[in-house]
């Protein structure tokens, strides 16, 4: 049975060829396709641009969006690491779906404690894929793992999500053939792996 796939992009230059991430996407779609994986890819700087969350109820298009997250069995999240997060476009528009009580809900447990009950995304495979621009191997092994561990418990442990990482080093303009290659690698590796 085919498996339907929910990509998020966020990366402005968002044209094929424009940039490295623009590459890992078209590399795991056309490895998903070779697995008659159906793809729904959303652009998101190609979007029309997602309000900034202020905490109101969802509107047409955050549904809309909920709704294909919900249809996917695997969402892929990709994003360049900015400033130790994921770019504030994908950001937002998580701060907008990741929410209860689509994504999940509190049970009380005493006074004002309670668990997290997993919404519509439990079980779901999700996949974070970050790209690191940084050559350093302090800030790439130590700083630059929190923003996918934080995505993490968000996913594992609110939603009830079963999660992966597609991780890239030393993304740098002047990136060796070689390294570029190893990625795309990793990539299929990763969709085999779904």
């Amino acid at each position: 049975m085919s498996k339907k796939v929910f990509i998020a992009f966020a990366h402005p230059k968002y044209k094929s060829g424009e940039s490295f991430n623009s590459c890992v996407r078209d590399e795991f779609i056309k490895s998903s396709k070779e697995r008659n994986f159906e793809i729904d890819l959303m652009n998101i700087y190609e979007e029309k641009t997602i309000k900034f969350w202020d905490g109101s109820p969802p509107d047409n298009q955050i549904l809309d969006i909920q709704n294909r997250m919900e249809k996917a069995d695997i969402i892929f999240l990709l994003s360049p690491c900015h400033n130790f997060t994921m770019v504030a476009a994908m950001e937002n528009m998580l701060s907008h779906v990741i929410s209860p009580p689509f994504a999940f809900k509190y049970k009380k447990i005493i006074g004002n404690w309670g668990a997290p009950q997993h919404g519509k995304l439990k079980n779901k495979k999700v996949v974070i894929g970050m790209t690191y621009g940084s050559p350093s191997p302090i800030i790439t092994f130590a700083v630059h793992q929190i923003p996918r561990r934080i995505k993490k418990m968000v996913f594992k442990h609110l939603c009830g999500c079963d999660v992966q990482y597609l991780r890239m080093y030393e993304v740098l303009p002047n990136m060796p053939q070689k390294v570029f290659e190893k990625h795309m690698k990793s990539v299929r590796k990763l969709v085999r792996s779904l």
